[in-house]
C-alpha cells in the first residue's frame, strides 16, 4: 500500500509540472506602423518586425515576394488598373492594399483569424490617412476549403480578373490546395482571369512542385519578362498563370 501511495504522490507531482498555455500565449500583437514606398506609392501599415513563435501566423510579417510583387506592380500598374482583384494569403495586406490605389475592387484573403485581424486594421487606417479604402474587403479563406470559397463567389460572382499571390509558396502540403483554389476561381471567368504569383525560390523541390501542380490543374505558366532578380538575398520572379 505504501507503494501505491507513493505512485500516487507522484503522478500528482507530475500534474502540478504540467503547464496548460492559452492559444493567445503564442501570439505577438507587437505590431508598428512601418512605411513602404513602392515608385510614388507609400504605404504606412501594421506589421511585426519578427516572426511570431507560431509558423502559422507568419502573414503579420512582410516577406520578400511581397516587396517583389509591388516593386512590379508600381512599375505596371496598368496590370491591375480598373480591374477587380482576389489576394491569396494576404498577410498583413501590404499587396493589396497598393493595388486599391489603382482597382476597383480588392479582396483581401487569409485563412488565420489573427493576421484577418491586422489585415482589417491596416484596412481602416487607409481612410485614417485620407486614402479611399472602400474598395478593399477582407475575407477568412483557407485553401481547398470549399465552403469558404463558396462564399467568397456567392458575395462577388462575376468573379475577379486577377488573382494575386505573393510569396505564398512555402509548404509543400498546402500547394495542392493553394492550385484547387486558383483553379476554381479562374474557371468563373474561365479564360480571362489570371493568376499572377510572385514566388521566391528557397528550395529546388518546392520550384518543381509548383510548376507541376499549376500544369496538373490545366494551367500555363509564363514568366514575366524582366522580373527575375535576387530580393533579400532569395531568387524571385513573377509567374503569369492562366488556364489552358
Amino acid at each position: 500500500m505504501a507503494d501505491s501511495g507513493g505512485a500516487g504522490e507522484r503522478r500528482e507531482e507530475e500534474e502540478d509540472d504540467v503547464v496548460c498555455l492559452d492559444a493567445s500565449f503564442f501570439v505577438d500583437r507587437s505590431y508598428e506602423i512601418t512605411t513602404f514606398s513602392f515608385g510614388s506609392q507609400v504605404l504606412h501599415l501594421l506589421c511585426l518586425r519578427a516572426a511570431s513563435t507560431d509558423y502559422d501566423l507568419t502573414g503579420q510579417l512582410v516577406w520578400p515576394g511581397a516587396v517583389l510583387m509591388n516593386t512590379y506592380l508600381s512599375e505596371h500598374p496598368e496590370t491591375v488598373k480598373d480591374h477587380s482583384v482576389i489576394e491569396l494569403g494576404s498577410g498583413v495586406g501590404i499587396t493589396g492594399i497598393l493595388c486599391s490605389r489603382f482597382c476597383k475592387e480588392v479582396v483581401l484573403t487569409d485563412h488565420n483569424d489573427e493576421v484577418l485581424e491586422i489585415i482589417k486594421k491596416n484596412i481602416e487606417m487607409q481612410s485614417c490617412s485620407g486614402n479611399d479604402n472602400s474598395v478593399l474587403t477582407a475575407e477568412k479563406l483557407e485553401w481547398g476549403n470549399h465552403a469558404h470559397i463558396s462564399n467568397i463567389i456567392e458575395k462577388h460572382p462575376a468573379g475577379f480578373d486577377l488573382v494575386l499571390g505573393a510569396d505564398i509558396c512555402f509548404q509543400q502540403s498546402s500547394i495542392s490546395c493553394l492550385f484547387d483554389t486558383v483553379e476554381r476561381l479562374l474557371r468563373i471567368q474561365a479564360g480571362k482571369c489570371r493568376f499572377i504569383l510572385a514566388y521566391v525560390s528557397r528550395a529546388k523541390v518546392m520550384d518543381v512542385l509548383v510548376l507541376k501542380e499549376a500544369e496538373k490543374h490545366g494551367m500555363h505558366v509564363k514568366e514575366v519578362d524582366g522580373t527575375r532578380t535576387t530580393v533579400s538575398n532569395l531568387e524571385g520572379v513573377i509567374y503569369d498563370i492562366a488556364l489552358q
